[in-house]
C-alpha cells in the first residue's frame, strides 16, 4: 500500500524544518528506527556469535546515538532552533519516517544499510555507541538525497 497520502499536508509546505519537526513523524519514526536497528543488531550478534546461537534482541537506539549523528550528518537545520538531544533524536526519527512514508526506502534497506555499517563489540556499551554512531551517520548521510534541500 502507498502509504504517501500520510505526507501531502507536508509536501505543501515541504522544508527541511517542518519535516524534522512534526511530532506525529517523529512518533512513527521512533517504531522504525528502533525496530532497524534490532534487527541489524540481531544479525551482528548472530553472525559473531561463536557458539552459532541465533540472538534476537530488541533494542531501543539512544537519543545520544541518533544526537550525534544528526549532528555528524550536517543536518541540525531540520530540527528546531535551541533543540535539545530529545528534539534532535526526534528529528532524527521524523526524517526517517518521512524517507520511509515516500517510498524512497524500504524497512528492509534500512536494517541492511545499518547492519552493513555496525560492528565491534556490541555487548560493550561505549563501544555500541560509539558504532552505532557511525551506521546512524552513514543512514542519515545516505537519506539525504530524499530530503528537501531547503
Amino acid at each position: 500500500m502507498n502509504y504517501e497520502f500520510l505526507l501531502r499536508d507536508l509536501d505543501l509546505n515541504k522544508s527541511q524544518k517542518i519535516i524534522g519537526t512534526d511530532k506525529g513523524l517523529a512518533k512513527i519514526g521512533d517504531a522504525i528506527v528502533n525496530l532497524a536497528y534490532s534487527v541489524a543488531k540481531s544479525i551482528l550478534l548472530t553472525k559473531n556469535n561463536l557458539n552459532n546461537k541465533t540472538i534476537r534482541t530488541g533494542k531501543k537506539v539512544s537519543k545520544t546515538v541518533l544526537e550525534i549523528a544528526l549532528k555528524n550528518a550536517n543536518m541540525k537545520n531540520y530540527a528546531k532552533t535551541r533543540a535539545n538531544a530529545h528534539d534532535l533524536a526526534d528529528t532524527v526519527e521524523a526524517l526517517v519516517a518521512y524517507v520511509w512514508l515516500s517510498n524512497k526506502m524500504t524497512l528492509k534497506e534500512m536494517i541492511d544499510l545499518i547492519a552493513e555499517n555496525l560492528s565491534g563489540d556490541l555487548y560493550n556499551r561505549s563501544e555500541e555507541i560509539k558504532n552505532s554512531t557511525i551506521a546512524f551517520t552513514n543512514l542519515l548521510n545516505y537519506i539525504k538525497k530524499f530530503l528537501p534541500v531547503k
